[in-house]
């Protein structure tokens, strides 16, 4: 026994809509309290904006049957980022995104990112949006950047939705099973009947996948494992780290905080990426486009 389970699913497939709901809640809640409560502001008009679009979007394509079963045999993800093309659905995502965020209340440096992602034409469009798929982004660039990964995420977790969860399968560490992309956390969660148990979320598409306690995400060691926080904070977000693969990812304890979320709280916990990169020992090892930089 796991937790408060038997047996705790392998998988936890997003809703696009609420994970929006649940993101933008949470990050109002943190704007109020936090040393950087103007950008979090910000952030929660950009995840609310991901919510308003989706309204009559064209029915995105998933694999065929056989390139499904395909990837399932060879242990490879179904919705493969590396491989990604954007069709019709993507570009509904982008242009509507793109176009409406326009009207958000930003810093004139994101307002200038923003103006040269809309100016950009389709191979600008591409080179963005493969940077981002790859973790491949230039320092110089990050804003636009940050704008392209949240088209992606709302046409990944789109993708996601309509899989099987009970078909999914491990492809490797550190790599969400539907998309291959890094976490950006994990959590152990307060779930109904999960209680107990840790899951990765994944940046991109927001599937959760089950990661045993006390092992590293990316590597898979269970040696040298630790744990650190920002002193005198709450107990809710750690950093664990690995001594094997010099990285670490933040642990959220929901049975803590209820309203923990992946993205939000990852984000708001910055003094904790500060201190790690003070101390000099360990690298970032999740990804999360807000916090490009760091």
């Amino acid at each position: 026994m796991i937790g408060d389970v038997a047996a705790p699913p392998f998988a936890r497939l997003p809703d696009p809509l609420q994970l929006c709901i649940d993101r933008t809640l949470r990050l109002r809640v943190l704007s109020a309290r936090s040393e950087i409560g103007p950008y979090l502001r910000f952030l929660s008009d950009l995840v609310e904006l991901q919510y308003r679009i989706q309204d009559d979007l064209p029915e995105p394509a998933l694999p065929d049957a056989a390139a499904l079963a395909r990837a399932r045999d060879h242990a490879m993800p179904p919705l493969d980022r590396t491989g990604f093309r954007p069709d019709a659905a993507f570009e509904a995502v982008f242009d509507r995104f793109i176009d409406a965020a326009a009207d958000l209340d930003m810093p004139a440096a994101a307002a200038a990112a923003l103006q040269r992602v809309r100016a950009a034409d389709t191979a600008g469009r591409d080179r963005l949006l493969h940077a981002v798929l790859t973790d491949d982004i230039p320092a110089d660039a990050l804003a636009e950047h940050a704008f392209a990964a949240a088209t992606l995420q709302v046409h990944f977790a789109r993708l996601a939705a309509r899989l099987d969860a009970k078909a999914l399968v491990p492809v490797g560490d550190g790599a969400c099973p539907c998309c291959g992309a890094p976490p950006v956390s994990t959590m152990v969660v307060g779930w109904r009947g999960m209680h107990g148990i840790r899951f990765c979320a994944c940046s991109l598409c927001g599937t959760h996948w089950h990661q045993v306690r006390i092992k590293c995400v990316l590597c898979g060691s269970s040696q040298g494992i630790g744990y650190q926080e920002v002193e005198g904070g709450a107990g809710t977000v750690k950093a664990e780290t690995c001594d094997s693969c010099h990285r670490y990812v933040k642990v959220l304890y929901q049975m803590k905080e209820a309203d923990l979320e992946p993205v939000a709280d990852d984000t708001a916990s910055l003094g904790l990426d500060l201190l790690m990169r003070q101390q000099g020992q360990y690298e970032r090892g999740g990804f999360n486009p807000f916090l490009l930089g760091y």
